[in-house]
């Protein structure tokens, strides 16, 4: 491991924000980073209050993305910031990330992408042409058994994959949606701020992602049903979504922000010639296979039948619990060997190409529900 650790900056992620200890956590948590510094907050008191607890250096911590990425663009090479982590709103992850791309920057980039497909595009392009590292957070591709049932999968221990099935339930925006003034106050519900999608942008896409992962296959075509619940809200927040993979078989990719008394149900299940698997976020550590002819099998984190990629992400010996922040630390650190030019195997953490996917993804279903319900194809 290369003695000298990543230097990393934070946009967003500020004492205020949830996601912000998560991915502060992860950052850590295989001794690859350090944190430098960055725009914690567009809200100066939060913005320097952070960077004081983090013990950061006040001067690397800046009013705003440009200063930033101007300041940290001109500093020695063995100084300056390396990597960025963007945690703003939606309509922010573009003119963000391809900043800090065009100056030479890679970035770590919360989800969706971007508002547009072709901003999404255009994004690719550059981080392309100037060959760096891009990583969209899909948290939840962290977790050990995931990684173990998206190998199982490879390796044909289910046989041909025949139906499949991801949901993402959550009921956080019934207790809002209700009351029209408070639904206006919520961002998630602002087009001029999550683009033209709530629900199949925030937790949709995971859904979509990662039933592409773990089949090891693109989804062809899909058939989409969005409910908003009120005339007058703009966005949705319950979709049905049918699915063509690519190799002809059918299935489902559901979600929703009004699963009433719902926290965060994601759960995946894919069902072959010779057998079937399942994983819930909500129990991690337990990934159900089926076979017509054997008991209900349950492998676990920690074990040695597990796959190399597995048992690299997994921390802890078996029987001990591992959740969230091990999941986005494994991320973190498939990104680190990335960005050092060390082996990393597929599947360490989620590319430009997957955040690409899930614009095509939101885009087309938005299209094919706007259309009257009709069949569209995906082919980025």
């Amino acid at each position: 491991m290369p003695s000298k650790k990543i230097r990393l900056g934070f946009i967003g992620g500020g004492n205020d924000s949830l996601i912000g200890v998560l991915h502060k956590v992860a950052a850590v948590m295989f001794d690859r980073y350090q944190i430098i510094g960055g725009v914690f907050s567009s809200n100066q008191e939060i913005n320097k209050a952070t960077a004081i607890d983090l013990g950061l250096d006040l001067s690397r911590v800046y009013n705003d993305y440009e200063e930033m990425a101007k300041v940290e663009s001109g500093l020695d090479s063995e100084k300056k910031i390396e990597a960025v982590c963007i945690l703003t709103p939606n309509f922010l992850h573009f003119p963000m990330a391809k900043t800090f791309l065009k100056n030479g920057f890679h970035v770590i980039c919360e989800k969706p992408l971007s508002i547009t497909l072709n901003e999404a595009l255009e994004l690719r392009d550059i981080k392309e042409s100037n060959n760096l590292v891009f990583a969209v957070t899909h948290t939840y591709t962290g977790y050990p058994m995931v990684r173990q049932m998206t190998k199982m999968i490879s390796e044909d221990v289910i046989g041909e994959i025949q139906r499949v099935d991801s949901t993402y339930f959550q009921g956080w925006i019934n207790d809002i949606i209700h009351d029209k003034d408070q639904r206006k106050s919520t961002w998630r519900l602002n087009p001029e701020v999550s683009g033209i999608s709530s629900c199949l942008a925030d937790i949709g896409t995971h859904a979509f992602n990662m039933l592409e992962l773990v089949c090891g296959m693109k989804v062809k075509k899909i058939l989409a049903d969005l409910n908003n619940l009120y005339d007058d809200n703009p966005l949705d927040i319950d979709v049905s979504v049918l699915v063509r993979m690519e190799n002809g078989c059918k299935g489902t990719i559901r979600s929703t922000q009004i699963a009433t008394g719902l926290e965060n149900s994601l759960s995946i299940s894919v069902y072959g010639s010779k057998g079937s698997l399942a994983w819930e976020q909500e129990n991690p550590n337990y990934l159900y296979h089926y076979t017509s002819d054997k008991p209900l099998q349950v492998l676990k984190p920690g074990h040695a039948y597990n796959t190399n990629l597995s048992l690299d992400g997994t921390k802890l010996p078996a029987g001990h619990p591992e959740g969230i922040f091990d999941a986005m630390g494994n991320i973190y650190r498939g990104v680190a060997r990335a960005i050092r030019l060390e082996k990393n195997e597929k599947g360490e953490f989620p590319t430009i190409q997957e955040g690409v996917r899930g614009m095509e993804f939101i885009e087309k279903a938005v299209k094919s529900n706007k259309n009257g319900n009709i069949w569209v194809e995906l082919d980025s």
